[in-house]
């Protein structure tokens, strides 16, 4: 061939083989998380930029794409109807109609969540509704962990149900498009979306009750009205305690729930409590209750705690007053944890301070920032007890630990301390919903911009970026979000990804390399039905989406998804709508699904949690993508 011909092909090849490097290095700081999901994203836009993969304006179009715009504008549309506090105001009238009945409270979330999430972005619906559960739970007598991974899934399925759901949607369309295709509609996604929504209530009301851990999260005790005189605080066991050797079935009883009282029914709550034996005339203000073990990264309820013998540099969180929890040291030479004072950590010297749980919501201004940077005892006299990261605490090397979106941290301070660390560092102290600071006098205003953006979506042609930024616009210009909060709602990890994962779309079409996997698939595939590519699509998208977020995975698939309908002579909306549902449908792993990320801490989950309940959804959801796909999108 002409010299210049096969020095084209070599570039060609050569830049296929560097994009494949890319691709995999990405996905591994991805799913391990090594760097933070801002600079994985920057990385990879500078990766295609230096290489000649992309030009410098191909590899920066994400940026300027028109579904980064609608995402960041649906960020602030949803950060104004949570500060004006529009659902709550919604869910807690129609919660009174579930007369305390878990059920009929579930059928309740069920249609408030995936209508709320329909419109307004899934992540702020699952952070308003949190402390809206726990506050809910306790009126109702209900565990937190029996609600709020329902919670989590009813709002991704709502999501699934428009266009302006989920962040996903809006980035294949947008990718679409650009493909020269006619892009989506705003109700274009509601037929299999209703689906499943109807698929994952049913499914909840019906066996997740059983299947859900029976747990309630640490700030329910200490919240509690019975407890006020009641202290939390973590002991160490050293090498001179003499809890070293002791089962804790033999050092705590059995006892109930304090602050659960017994339902209507007379039916018992399932114990979860400890009591020291050592003074029992003294009554429950003289007992101590172990709530947590920590040992190592592994966190044990107390219910799960029977079978463990106590070793060396075990922590044991428990509630008491401070004259038992005093004695209780006395007898077992037990001692107070240090708690770290922003880059040090000393001794706890006090128990009349509140001990509090606090997630770290997305766009918070402390994601990515070391712990120590934070000067929370300094700024705020607030210390740090540890972390709970995706199911594992940590205790060691906090003060150089960087928090990530859904980090729970455990703080320990005054009241007022802790409400203005977490007011000014974006975090959700787990209380109830009677400390939500919300504008409500606004609610209505936000949620007839919010109406007027969807009905001018759905009756117009107006560009859906273009009515989005307008929406969040008025949000500010009406008072029902200052300007500084609608910064601070936009989800900056969100936004990053979309914009260095948009290029990597770019990329695989223009080097080839989507069209190479296409001829690789239908090599293998032979006469294999077209039924069979979009089974395998969504089941395959479903599964990658646990590990690595579900833009990327959207990402990576469209552009195999548009070259596999041009070589099977078939629709793309089809394979283009089992990538979409396949990657929002996540509900196997905490990590899959930022909701899934955000409930765990307050539900006291595992990661076995979800795999109970996740996998048998996941299963049903592609059953019926599988089979319902080609009736409303023909092949």
């Amino acid at each position: 061939m002409p010299i210049s011909a096969a020095g084209a092909w070599y570039n060609q090849i050569m830049h296929i083989y560097l994009l494949i490097v890319i691709l995999l290095a990405a996905a591994v700081l991805y799913i391990t998380r090594w760097l933070a999901t801002e600079i994985t994203a920057a990385l990879t836009i500078a990766a295609l930029a230096l290489t000649g993969i992309l030009s410098a304006e191909e590899a920066l179009s994400g940026f300027a794409s028109t579904a980064t715009l609608t995402v960041g504008a649906m960020f602030v549309l949803s950060g104004g109807l949570m500060r004006t506090g529009a659902l709550e105001m919604v869910t807690i009238q129609l919660a009174r109609f579930s007369e305390g009945s878990t059920t009929r409270l579930l059928l309740l979330l069920a249609v408030v969540i995936p209508l709320a999430s329909a419109f307004m972005n899934n992540t702020p619906v699952v952070v308003m509704m949190v402390p809206v559960i726990l506050s809910l739970s306790r009126r109702f007598s209900v565990r937190a962990s029996k609600l709020l991974i329902p919670v989590s899934y009813f709002a991704i399925v709502g999501g699934t149900t428009t266009l302006l759901g989920t962040s996903t949607n809006i980035l294949i369309d947008d990718l679409y498009r650009k493909a020269g295709g006619p892009g989506f509609s705003l109700f274009e996604f509601a037929p299999l979306g209703i689906v499943f929504v109807l698929l994952c209530s049913l499914f909840v009301v019906l066996l997740s009750q059983k299947l859900l851990p029976d747990r309630s999260p640490l700030a329910s005790l200490a919240g509690d009205r019975h407890l006020q005189s009641r202290f939390i605080t973590e002991l160490v066991v050293d090498e001179t305690s003499g809890l070293i050797g002791q089962p804790v079935a033999d050092l705590f009883e059995a006892a109930p729930r304090f602050g659960l009282p017994r339902p209507a029914t007379g039916r018992h709550h399932r114990r979860v409590g400890r009591r020291d034996r050592g003074d029992s005339h003294g009554g429950s203000e003289q007992q101590i209750e172990l709530l947590e073990i920590f040992r190592y990264e592994r966190i044990y309820r107390a219910e799960e705690g029977d079978n463990l013998i106590l070793q060396q540099g075990d922590a044991l969180l428990v509630s008491g007053t401070p004259s038992a929890i005093a004695q209780f040291m006395e007898k077992t030479a037990a001692r107070l944890a240090t708690a770290l004072e922003d880059d040090v950590r000393r001794p706890l010297n006090a128990l009349d301070e509140t001990v509090v749980e606090a997630v770290v919501l997305p766009g918070s201004p402390a994601t990515g920032q070391r712990i120590a940077a934070l000067s929370l005892h300094s700024t705020y006299d607030v210390k740090v007890m540890g972390l709970q990261r995706r199911g594992g605490h940590r205790r060691q090397g906090l003060a150089r630990t960087r928090l990530e979106n859904a980090d729970v941290l455990l703080l320990r301070g005054t009241p007022r301390g802790l409400q203005q660390a977490s007011e000014s560092l974006g975090m959700l102290v787990i209380e109830g919903v009677e400390g939500a600071i919300v504008r409500s006098a606004r609610n209505r205003v936000a949620l007839l911009i919010m109406l007027g953006v969807v009905l001018l979506a759905a009756f117009t042609s107006l560009p859906i970026v273009i009515l989005a930024l307008g929406g969040a616009a008025l949000m500010v210009t009406t008072q029902c979000l200052r300007v500084d909060e609608a910064f601070r709602s936009l989800d900056a990890s969100t936004l990053m990804l979309l914009a260095g994962t948009i290029p990597l779309g770019v990329a695989m079409g223009s080097t080839g390399l989507a069209e190479m996997a296409v001829g690789q698939l239908l090599l293998l595939a032979g006469n294999t039905s077209p039924v069979v590519f979009l089974s395998a699509f969504y089941l395959f998208t479903a599964l990658l989406t646990q590990l690595i977020s579900n833009n990327a995975v959207a990402v990576l698939l469209t552009p195999i998804a548009l070259s596999l309908a041009t070589g099977l002579g078939i629709s793309p909306t089809p394979l283009l709508m089992a990538i979409s549902f396949g990657a929002s449908a996540s509900f196997m792993t905490p990590m899959g699904y930022q909701t899934n990320a955000i409930v765990m801490g307050p539900g006291g989950y595992t990661f076995a949690d979800y795999l109970r309940v996740g996998v048998p959804l996941t299963l049903l959801t592609w059953l019926a993508a599988t089979f319902l796909i080609p009736v409303f999108w023909p092949l």
